[in-house]
């Protein structure tokens, strides 16, 4: 799995990742429900588009995941986003599409 270095996030991946409401209600969930598994719900699209959506969050730096058993674990990379570009992830999960999106505990 390949993830940026903090120094190596940019804020157009980030913005870019995060114009895509499955991935902002993926990144909602994780900052509520953080080392929450990849398959804790479907998010509305099939297992592969999760997929997909995953692995563009973690190349933008976003998140990271670890290998937990059978699951993926996943973390917002808050510190390394708010040390970047600080208040970005403050204002983006301010956002009504951030306060309303699912709880998906596991």
């Amino acid at each position: 799995m390949s993830i940026p270095n903090e120094d190596e996030i940019e804020l157009f991946s980030v913005m870019g990742a995060l114009t895509d409401p499955v991935r902002r209600a993926l990144v909602a969930n994780i900052a509520r429900n953080p080392g929450s598994s990849c398959s804790s719900s479907d998010f509305g699209v099939s297992k592969s588009a999760l997929t997909r959506h995953w692995r563009l969050l973690r190349e933008a730096g976003l998140i990271r995941q670890e290998v937990d058993g059978t699951r993926h674990r996943n973390w917002l990379r808050r510190e390394e986003i708010d040390r970047r570009f600080p208040g970005l992830l403050d204002l983006v999960l301010q956002h009504p599409d951030f306060t309303s999106a699912p709880d998906t505990r596991d």
